[in-house]
């Protein structure tokens, strides 16, 4: 393509852009609906490396609470401020595994979390 045709976006433009998509669902559980929005860049990071452990050489995956933590990053009101903190993550735990599960899903979807994700993030 010619460049000349191209149109390319300016600082400004690109951090004015709402690029986190989002999806309201339906929990049955709860008799109630929530938003849940994609990570972005930097909470994907804080996710990725908070179900990581190194142990000298070797790399484990931390599956403890994995559906709260991504839960309570990606729950949001209706203005796409998290409702959740760090700090609820182990009460979310103790949620409905249904519940959970299908807004885990939703986040995974919405966050290009993909099963080849995790093997990398495994080092595999």
């Amino acid at each position: 393509m010619d460049t000349a045709k191209k149109k390319f976006l300016s600082r400004e433009e690109i951090l004015q852009i709402n690029d986190l998509p989002t999806e309201d669902v339906y929990i049955e559980q709860w008799g109630a609906w929530v938003r849940v929005r994609g990570l972005t860049a930097a909470e994907r990071d804080k996710f990725e490396q908070s179900i990581i452990e190194r142990k000298g050489k070797s790399t484990q995956m931390n599956l403890q609470n994995i559906r709260a933590k991504l839960v309570a990053l990606c729950v949001v009101d209706e203005n796409g401020n998290r409702i959740f903190t760090d700090a609820d993550v182990e009460a979310l735990g103790k949620k409905s595994a249904q519940a959970l599960d299908k807004i885990f899903s939703v986040a995974q979807k919405l966050s290009g979390l993909t099963p080849e994700d995790v093997e990398e993030m495994l080092g595999n």
